[in-house]
């Protein structure tokens, strides 16, 4: 299993900002374009009476003020294992959602 850390290096590098976001609290004021990303489910194979294999679930919500950027379409590109679920606009800002496990 992958440290969510190096989720984070990857994820800031990837963006080329440090606008990077796990679990923010409410009262944070995030500056775009920026990812902002929770721990979603933890899936687990059993085998054997016991874990067999366990990957970790992020969602990851890629927030930005310009609908014309392709970052969206990097993030499936360049993150294996990473599909888009939805888009949506909120007060101006375009956020695409992933389910991505690493």
């Amino acid at each position: 299993m992958k440290d969510r850390l190096e989720l984070q290096c990857r994820l800031e590098t990837l963006l080329g900002s440090r606008n990077v976001y796990f679990q923010p609290p409410e009262n944070l004021t995030m500056r775009y374009p920026c990812i902002r990303y929770k721990l979603n489910s933890l899936p687990v194979d059993f085998a054997n009476n016991g874990v067999y294999k366990m990957e970790k679930q992020y969602e990851l919500t890629y927030i930005d003020e310009d609908p014309d950027n392709d970052m969206f379409e990097r993030i499936t590109r360049e993150l294996p294992c990473c599909v888009m679920v939805r888009s949506y606009v909120y007060d101006g800002l375009y956020c695409y959602v992933y389910n991505l496990y690493f």
